[in-house]
């Protein structure tokens, strides 16, 4: 898929920088080694899926390096394969090592698992897709977002300004379970809802039919199990033929595949986001 939007503005990127350089680099500063033509070469070892790469490219140009290639997000990298590669001065090419080594590893470790996951339920089931949550550590949704779309994902839900998804934590706070409200709400604000999509999670069948009284357009499973999902999902889909059905809840490489087969159109996860990372190699050399 294209990866062509800009995920994050300049002053992103600076931040990350200056969090590792701080006042001045100590150590190029005792060797003197500020001005002198060098090439940096990030590589794989052992194989991946690029990701990140473009940002690497934008904070070396940050620091005035013109002499830039790279492996676009998304490309198959097998072992020994470029990722990025650039020549210019010394401390520009130093500013950048570090913090583009640990964007790589962890992005290509988020992209590779998710390609994974993503070709084995393709494999089963092609109609099924890998959504990706937003349970990862603050701070990291951008690059999470990146690498699982790298990997083939599409990202389930990017914030809560985005969707409507009712949990049972919003209907705790209304009366008798919320089911009423809920569907009065939904009511009531119709017209404004036009373009939106109403996803509400359920854990049992009394309460997706629940949900879909109150007008659901997709329902969340919680932690149903498959063989319980494949009971369930050809019914719903006979008596209600537009809507959509997720499951999600520990879903993960171990068990995607006896989901890939019971009846949803979506698998919902955040287990592509941890993991160990991919191993980059960066070597530094003078031209």
């Amino acid at each position: 898929m294209s990866l062509a939007p800009v995920y994050f503005d300049n002053a992103m990127l600076e931040d990350w920088l200056q969090e590792d350089i701080g006042y001045l680099d100590l150590t190029s500063t005792l060797l003197q080694l500020g001005n002198k033509p060098a090439r940096i070469t990030w590589r794989t070892r052992g194989a991946t899926v690029s990701a990140c790469t473009e940002e690497v490219v934008r904070l070396l140009q940050s620091r005035q390096v013109t002499h830039i290639k790279h492996l676009p997000s998304g490309q198959h990298a097998a072992d020994g394969d470029i990722l990025v590669e650039a020549e210019g001065p010394a401390q520009a090419l130093l500013d950048v090592w570090k913090v583009g080594q640990n964007l790589l590893e962890y992005a290509c470790s988020v992209a590779l698992r998710t390609h994974q996951l993503v070709e084995a339920v393709k494999q089963l089931n092609p109609h099924v897709g890998i959504l990706t949550t937003r349970k990862h550590p603050p701070g990291l949704r951008r690059i999470a977002v990146k690498s699982t779309m790298a990997g083939g994902a599409w990202p389930h839900r990017l914030g809560l300004s985005e969707t409507i998804l009712v949990f049972p934590q919003h209907r705790a706070l209304l009366a008798e379970n919320g089911w009423t409200e809920v569907k009065e709400r939904l009511r009531q604000n119709a017209n404004g809802l036009a373009e939106k999509k109403v996803v509400i999670e359920a854990a049992t069948l009394e309460e997706t039919l629940l949900a879909v009284e109150a007008g659901a357009d997709v329902i969340q499973f919680d932690k149903v199990a498959p063989a319980q999902l494949r009971e369930w999902c050809a019914p719903l889909r006979e008596r209600y033929p537009s809507l959509k059905l997720l499951a999600a809840g520990g879903i993960n490489k171990t068990n995607a595949a006896d989901y890939a087969n019971c009846g949803v159109d979506g698998l919902v996860t955040s287990s592509l986001y941890y993991g160990p990372p991919a191993d980059i190699s960066v070597s530094i050399q003078k031209i």
